[in-house]
């Protein structure tokens, strides 16, 4: 029987509740941490402040003038427990396209700019995470990681910044790379960057230590512009939802670049019910049934 894991709670001074599920990150783990959130937002707890889910924990931090830290932790082990039950357990969440150009000139400028922190300063970023994963043909490796569904496991560290972590794999078929040995001061705007096992996009231009493979065509957060989906929430992303990525040339990166500039383009986007239950028995063949038609 697929079981969820075990919440362990920790005090964090008079304001903060953290809960650790798993010290390691764990799918099934995230999926836990994302049901108990969704409820705790649900019940509207008079002197909870803010809920932040992240990849195998979450954090709570509430008003100690309005709820006493031990009623609030009965709460969160009830609710916790309630959510420990796969069977019961469904998400609504979104898949949605990602236009990626793959070892672009930009993601190699700064490859060559910060070269100085990097662990291997004779390899581009791109070519980096190639040579540890073992790749010698570009269009290989570009098809392995665009063929892969990321799940949205977290969102922070610049606002709308989206770690998501590959869906349907074998441990041993997971892309990992190192991060770089210091951070770069600057990261462009759309950036696609892997450290670890992750993914992330850099929302704005800012500091990152991931490896740099790509450059997003789309925004992943509010812009000038009349994106209907960016209009509404200002960011794209959501935790749950997944992510897929689709390789463009340079050609087709620059027509969806107008078409975002004029407000004309219009993201790809697919509802389905994810069932963690359903993924722990079927795994990747799971995926791909949420995937069709997509």
């Amino acid at each position: 029987m697929f079981n969820l894991p075990e919440t362990h709670f920790n005090f964090g001074g008079d304001e903060y509740i953290y809960a650790e599920i798993s010290r390691d990150m764990r799918i099934e783990s995230n999926f836990k941490a994302l049901a108990v959130t969704e409820e705790l937002r649900k019940r509207e707890i008079p002197g909870i402040i803010d809920i932040v889910s992240s990849n195998s924990s979450y954090l709570v931090r509430y008003n100690p003038d309005m709820i006493a830290a031990r009623d609030l932790l009965d709460y969160l082990k009830e609710i916790d427990l309630t959510k420990s039950d796969p069977t019961k357990l469904l998400f609504s969440v979104r898949i949605v396209e990602i236009p990626v150009w793959y070892d672009d000139p930009v993601s190699m400028e700064f490859s060559r700019r910060f070269k100085n922190r990097h662990p291997s300063p004779i390899l581009s970023d791109f070519e980096f995470v190639m040579k540890v994963n073992g790749f010698k043909d570009k269009e290989a490796f570009i098809n392995q990681h665009s063929s892969t569904p990321y799940l949205i496991t977290m969102v922070g560290f610049l606002p709308g910044t989206a770690w998501h972590f590959p869906l349907g794999l074998q441990p041993d078929e997971i892309l990992q790379t190192p991060k770089y040995n210091s951070p770069r001061t600057e990261t462009p705007e759309r950036g696609i960057g892997m450290g670890g096992a992750f993914n992330v996009i850099y929302p704005v231009n800012g500091p990152g230590s991931y490896q740099l493979i790509g450059r997003s065509a789309i925004p992943v957060v509010g812009q000038q512009n009349d994106l209907q989906e960016l209009n509404e929430a200002s960011f794209l992303a959501r935790p749950g939802d997944i992510w897929k990525y689709r390789p463009v040339n340079e050609s087709e990166y620059n027509r969806i670049r107008t078409d975002v500039n004029t407000g004309k383009y219009d993201y790809k986007m697919k509802e389905v019910n994810l069932s963690p239950l359903e993924y722990a028995g079927k795994g990747k063949r799971y995926i791909q049934e949420l995937m069709e038609d997509f």
